[in-house]
């Protein structure tokens, strides 16, 4: 008899999330039926997109269930099988939740998708060489189309998206300026990932300030961004945009608390012609296989590098979660859980 623990939503958030909204249970593991599978998590990822799943107004997709383990991305090992198509010891990627273990249809077209840790570390499909890479990835080349030579403004620069974000297009000959919060991260934004700058947001308290600030380190004007922020960010950054500027909206934290962030200077989308577009990057699976092929590759020569902040047991993940939410990670938000890999 093996023993799963999982964490589940008890609660939907009023404004912040807290620890009471969540509740640990153990749970034991039935006998598998043919066609299945058992994978071991060996990390979770955490990721501020969780956020809205734990409301239960409109969004993109379903909300997460009441009582229900929580969604997220996992990678672990299959350690035991019913299935033809995996077998014990292959390490795979799924979206296992917050828990330990997960019973898997291994018929199931896309439920799992195997990985080789030999070459790229297995806490990399879950940031650099995953979802936040690809997120990066379809943003950045689809969306905002960067030419040699433009400026392109990412915020939350050294979390897991706007890092890769930032390397891309310092990859295809743009000048980079980030925006991330303390002066540990921006430096590391420059020294560490490459970026042309860096802007310290809490140096700058008001709209305009943070106005001036981009205008200071894009002295040609902004020609692309990559937005995970909103609010006061993305109001001084319209006000330094080039005619026709293109703006990819990723993730807007400012407001996951549920309060409106409204535009400040709506006009400026008509005046210089903006093109601001939203995107949900599982919306766009037909790009994930070139994206990945691209990641993996810079990942597995050096020439992408990246941060992570694990936390360790599953018990662990609602404080690192509500830490993420607040800008206390330094790149990828991971959960090591207290299973180890056989090998």
């Amino acid at each position: 008899m093996t023993i799963n623990r999982q964490i589940l939503l008890a609660r939907r958030p009023s404004g912040a999330v807290s620890r009471d909204d969540f509740r640990l249970v153990e749970t034991r593991i039935p006998d598998l039926s043919d066609g299945q599978v058992l994978v071991r998590h060996l990390y979770l990822s955490l990721d501020p997109y969780m956020r809205g799943r734990m409301n239960a107004g409109e969004s993109y997709a379903e909300p997460q269930a009441l009582g229900e383990v929580m969604i997220g991305g996992t990678v672990g090992e299959i350690v035991a099988s019913r299935s033809d198509r995996y077998r014990v010891g292959e390490q795979v990627v799924g979206m296992g939740g917050w828990q330990e273990y997960q019973i898997v249809d291994g018929e199931r077209a896309g439920a799992l998708r195997r990985v080789d840790g030999t070459q790229i570390p297995l806490s990399a499909y879950l940031g650099a060489v995953g979802m936040p890479g690809v997120t990066a990835w379809y943003g950045l080349l689809q969306l905002i189309a960067p030419q040699s030579g433009e400026t392109i403004v990412v915020s939350a620069a050294s979390g897991a998206v706007g890092s890769v974000v930032g390397q891309l297009a310092r990859l295809r000959g743009c000048r980079v300026v980030g925006i991330a919060g303390g002066a540990q991260k921006c430096r590391a934004v420059v020294e560490e990932f490459g970026f042309d700058a860096c802007i310290d947001h809490r140096l700058h308290g008001d709209t305009r300030s943070l106005a001036a600030a981009i205008a200071e380190a894009c002295p040609d004007g902004v020609d692309g961004h990559f937005e995970n922020v909103g609010g006061r960010i993305l109001d001084a950054l319209m006000q330094r945009c080039n005619p026709f500027a293109r703006i990819a909206i990723c993730g807007l934290i400012a407001g996951y608390d549920g309060q409106p962030i409204p535009i400040g200077e709506a006009q400026l989308i008509l005046v210089r012609r903006l093109k601001l577009q939203g995107f949900i990057v599982s919306e766009h699976l037909e790009f994930w296989p070139q994206a990945l092929h691209e990641l993996g590759g810079l990942v597995a020569t050096g020439r992408l590098r990246y941060r992570e902040s694990i936390a360790l047991g599953i018990e662990s993940a609602p404080a690192a979660f509500i830490g993420l939410l607040h800008g206390q990670n330094f790149g990828k938000q991971l959960v090591r859980l207290s299973v180890q890999p056989t090998t």
